[in-house]
């Protein structure tokens, strides 16, 4: 395992564009946590910065710690749950009882070379591989996008043979084409403007591309769906447009599956779609619950989505890294510390 010194590297964010690299003290292991030295990092431009998720090489652990030991490679979630409370046993990690989530709550940040991780059992997922595995991205990505992905499709009921909407071709975007795929749906129209993203889509499964936007978009994937509208829209961005498009496209009896932030307090469109019998769900997705039924998936080659990581660097990378997924350069920027 490596050599960790007591001072160790972290992103450290100081305003919202204002990301630098820096030192801070190692955590120390407090019962039932456990502290890992970090193996790589997914970077994300969203409300969650500064929260681990990523792979972790686990060094010491607390106590009560059960069902790892160090030299385990594990993969963590982007929030900590105990696995034992009502919400956790019914699937839904992020609205833990006793869960927190990294950068907040009393809990460091995580994207640094190493992480205290309180309730370790209830978090952290024990991978069967070595550490330089070749199946690493896809592994990552299950700690939120691919995990997200799949919730927009639960979200939305997707099942065989039903028509889906993606809107957005961001890494969550993509991964949930790659999750209504998994899932059945016949058709798969995705929305978005970036011909690279939008070509990594249709080699996951997306059926048409729709490049416009706002009233356009919405006429163009009626005309793809007999005037009807998709059984299901997964909304991916978190914008007022994206939603209005996602709840405009969707048919009488259809269901809309939200897991972009909302920037935004109030859902437009609403007696529209309450008259229409339209079903709206969705949120964080609980990474934690979906990762058991994924992760053979990525480990049989069935699904590839680390193919949304297209730009690797280091720690002192990750400022640029930043900079370079709010330009849209990049998908996805993986740190390898």
């Amino acid at each position: 395992m490596p050599t960790l010194y007591r001072d160790t590297g972290y992103s450290l964010m100081h305003l919202i564009e204002d990301i630098r690299v820096g030192r801070l003290a190692l955590p120390d292991i407090q019962r039932p946590f456990v502290w890992s030295s970090a193996k790589t990092r997914d970077l994300f431009d969203s409300m969650y910065r500064g929260y681990p998720i990523g792979t972790l090489m686990f060094w010491e652990t607390g106590a009560d710690v059960g069902t790892m030991k160090p030299g385990d490679l594990v993969i963590a979630p982007f929030v900590v749950s105990d696995g034992t409370c009502i919400f956790c046993r019914r699937g839904l990690q992020p609205s833990c009882l006793h869960g927190s989530r990294y950068g907040a709550d009393g809990v460091d940040g995580g994207q640094g070379e190493a992480v205290r991780v309180p309730h370790a059992d209830g978090t952290l997922v024990v991978l069967p591989v070595a550490a330089d595995d070749a199946r690493m991205p896809s592994l990552l990505a299950l700690t939120d996008v691919m995990s997200t992905g799949h919730h927009a499709a639960l979200s939305a009921k997707v099942e065989p043979g039903k028509s889906v909407a993606v809107v957005g071709d961001g890494a969550v975007g993509l991964c949930s084409v790659i999750a209504a795929k998994r899932l059945g749906a016949e058709q798969i129209i995705l929305l978005g403007r970036h011909a690279d993203r939008t070509a990594i889509g249709e080699d996951f499964g997306a059926t048409e591309v729709v490049s416009e936007r706002g009233d356009e978009a919405i006429e163009r994937v009626r005309e793809l769906t007999e005037g009807l509208g998709v059984d299901c829209a997964l909304e991916c961005v978190g914008l007022e447009q994206s939603m209005s498009t996602a709840l405009k496209i969707t048919r009488p009896g259809g269901a809309v599956g939200r897991v972009g932030v909302p920037q935004e307090d109030t859902l437009p469109h609403a007696l529209e779609t309450f008259m229409d019998n339209v079903a709206i769900s969705g949120g964080p997705a609980p990474a934690r619950a979906y990762i058991p039924e994924l992760l053979p998936d990525v480990l049989e080659g069935k699904i590839d989505p680390g193919r949304v990581f297209d730009r690797t660097g280091t720690l002192d990378d990750v400022p640029d890294g930043y900079r370079a997924m709010n330009d849209r350069e990049s998908i996805k920027v993986l740190i390898e510390v």
